[in-house]
């Protein structure tokens, strides 16, 4: 795509060449300014508040442009593009340029660079944090009497949310990982993950058997914990007035169904689930009762289909994912409109698949099937998968529908293209240029009032 150049006024345009000077000599410095962001200093005094982390897992700046055109229009915004503040992501970890969930997660929740495969703290992989102590920035918040709340549209176990509240030496322990976030004293756990937390033997109520191979039913050492256990979107939005712990186990082990187009076509399986609540509605509902509670608070939200579904290169999916995370985005930058003292920080920790897309330009070609790959060979998915019709994107502001495939470079996790942004208090603190261990500096300077110095 090509843009109009717009030219610069000439210094007919002012009223003296000594003002015109002046201008020009300023921009460069302000083009600087803008360009380094704010600089932070250890000792600077910062407002404390409440903060919102949420991780939109596997997102790169491709996948948001799409999402823009796919659901709002090439020339409209979403939930994400209204925030305030964006810097690029560096993503890399100490032994690999591109970072893992587990990894990625343990760097957002501790502040210091770690080895790729890493999930949170033990003693077999110590990991102290940037303020000095060996818990995650959650466990920090709790142990100062604020209230906390993990929310993932994927099993409980999911690093993006899990590692804040668990460490284990192998991402896969997850009947140790559910323990301890279940006894973590957490307020608010919304997810999906059933099995994991029912011994082998027991069936749940999302109908599939328990795997934890300890014996131990976790649901009702919830229970015994005092929290209110659901498992689905009606009871989620009826609880009952009051409730300050809830567990939500809304799925036997994700919230949607993470496959190729052509798998769940063939299985008649749908990409969500119909009675599990979407990202949005946790996010809403933990809101309501972490305000009515009066405590300032640490969240942490992940949309894990943005990174499973372009993992198995699902177009379809990917993008279903990302305006479930996009209706998360804008259900925090609404709370943020009547409680001023909250920061919104999102950023996902690698993109999953490079997902990009592809303009379909001839109409002779909107109807007919994408071809398998594109010229180089990379895999071309249309609105149902491989061999499928293009994308229609919403209207622009013109009327026109334009169209789109989807191509990918990997099943993996790449790295390269990620945002981080902020909104709300504290915003500013967001440099254009971003660390992820910087994601937790933020928030703990919105928490505790401190900027910790560069790790």
């Amino acid at each position: 795509m090509f843009m109009d150049k717009q030219s610069c006024c000439g210094d007919h345009m002012f009223k003296s060449n000594r003002i015109g000077k002046v201008i020009k000599t300023s921009i460069p410095i302000i083009i600087f300014l803008l360009a380094i962001g704010p600089t932070l200093h250890a000792d600077d005094v910062i407002d404390t508040g409440s903060v919102i982390f949420i991780h939109p897992d596997g997102t790169g700046a491709s996948m948001w442009h799409a999402l823009r055109n796919y659901y709002y229009g090439p020339d409209s915004i979403s939930n994400w593009d209204r925030l305030e503040r964006m810097g690029m992501y560096r993503s890399h970890v100490l032994n690999s340029t591109n970072s893992s969930s587990h990894g990625g997660a343990t760097i957002h929740s501790y502040g210091v660079k770690v080895n790729f495969d890493t999930y949170g703290n033990v003693p077999e992989k110590p990991v102290k944090s940037l303020s000095g102590k060996g818990t995650s920035i959650l466990m920090e918040a709790r142990d100062a009497g604020l209230a906390t709340a993990l929310i993932n549209s994927g099993h409980i176990c999911e690093p993006g949310t899990g590692v804040f509240a668990a460490g284990t030496v192998d991402r896969d322990s997850t009947d140790v990982i559910s323990e301890q976030i279940i006894n973590s004293g957490t307020d608010i756990i919304l997810s999906g993950g059933e099995v994991l937390l029912l011994p082998k033997g027991i069936a749940g109520r999302h109908g599939k058997e328990g795997k934890r191979k300890d014996g131990r039913n976790l649901i009702q050492q919830a229970k015994e914990n005092g929290y209110t256990v659901v498992y689905n979107r009606e009871e989620l939005l009826n609880l009952p007035a009051g409730v300050k712990k809830v567990l939500g186990v809304f799925a036997a082990k994700h919230t949607f169904n993470d496959n190729s187009e052509e798998y769940l076509k063939e299985h008649n399986l749908p990409l969500y689930y119909d009675d599990a609540p979407t990202l949005a509605e946790m996010t809403s509902v933990a809101l309501k009762i972490l305000k009515q509670d009066g405590r300032r608070f640490l969240m942490i939200v992940e949309e894990e289909g943005t990174d499973n579904f372009g993992n198995y290169n699902n177009a379809m999916g990917e993008l279903t994912a990302l305006k479930r995370a996009d209706d998360a985005i804008g259900v925090a930058v609404d709370y943020i409109k009547d409680n001023p003292r909250t920061l919104l920080i999102t950023a996902a920790d690698s993109e999953a698949g490079g997902f990009q897309l592809l303009a379909i330009r001839d109409s002779t070609d909107f109807d007919k099937p994408l071809p398998d790959t594109t010229d180089n060979g990379a895999p071309l998915d249309g609105i149902e998968g491989t061999g499928t019709v293009p994308f229609k994107a919403a209207p622009d502001k013109n009327g026109v529908v334009l169209r789109f495939g989807v191509g990918w470079a990997s099943f993996e996790d790449v790295a390269g293209d990620v945002i981080a942004r902020a909104h709300g208090l504290n915003s500013h603190l967001l440099k254009n240029n971003v660390d992820n261990t910087d994601i937790y500096r933020i928030m703990y300077a919105t928490l505790f009032g401190k900027m910790l110095p560069e790790y």
